[in-house]
Order: structure tokens, then sequence, then C-alpha cells
């Protein structure tokens, strides 16, 4: 993959979440993907952060959206090479103070193999 090929993939993440259209997130990953949060941690802590594959996704990412139906991440900045993108965006939700997010996506042959969130 190229490098503009991965901030295609990252574009459409974003796309995917802030509509959060949970079947075209889902289609952006690899089946067996991990997935690491801090949010997931604190959440649900007999996971120490990490999901892996489809279903859990679908499950963490359900929740949030019926949890947080204002969720929405506004991309500040975008960094991709031939196998990975680093990512950094604010979360906003309303009525709740702003985040400052970093995460990293890990692609391989057009798909995301893991994700990584950070953030204080």
């Amino acid at each position: 993959m190229t490098s503009q090929q991965n901030l295609s993939i990252a574009h459409a993440w974003f796309e995917a979440f802030n509509t959060h259209n949970l079947e075209k997130l889902l289609s952006l990953y690899d089946e067996d993907a991990a997935h690491f949060s801090p949010k997931l941690k604190l959440r649900h802590p007999e996971t120490n952060g990490f999901v892996i594959g489809k279903s859990a996704l679908r499950a963490w990412w359900q929740d949030a959206f019926d949890r947080l139906p204002t969720l929405n991440y506004k991309v500040t900045s975008l960094t991709a090479n031939s196998d990975r993108v680093f990512m950094e965006y604010i979360r906003t939700v309303e009525n709740d103070e702003d985040m400052l997010v970093a995460e990293v996506l890990d692609i391989k042959e057009g798909l995301i193999v893991a994700s990584r969130v950070y953030h204080g």
C-alpha cells in the first residue's frame, strides 16, 4: 500500500465513524483485527483495554454509538507511510469536555489489522 492509499483508508474511517456507520467502519478492518483503547480498559477492565476480531469491535463501537449519539471526531493531523497511519483528532461529545486523541492504524493489504488509541 502507498501512503496515499492508507490516507484514503483513514479518511474513510473518519467518515464512517462520524456518521456512525458501523458496517462501513467494520469493512475497513481485517476479520482478526486487534484494537486497544484506554476507554475500553476503563469501561471493561477484564479486557485490559484490548478486543480482537470484528464481532468484538462491533459490540464495542455499537455500545459507544448508543451511549454517545453526538460522538464526533475532528481531524487535526494525519501522517501515513506504506503500512501505518498516525491520526490526531479531537473527540467531541455534547455536554462533555473535548478530548485530544492520537490513534495509530496498522494496515496490511488494504485492511486495518490493528489500532491503538492514546489519550490522557
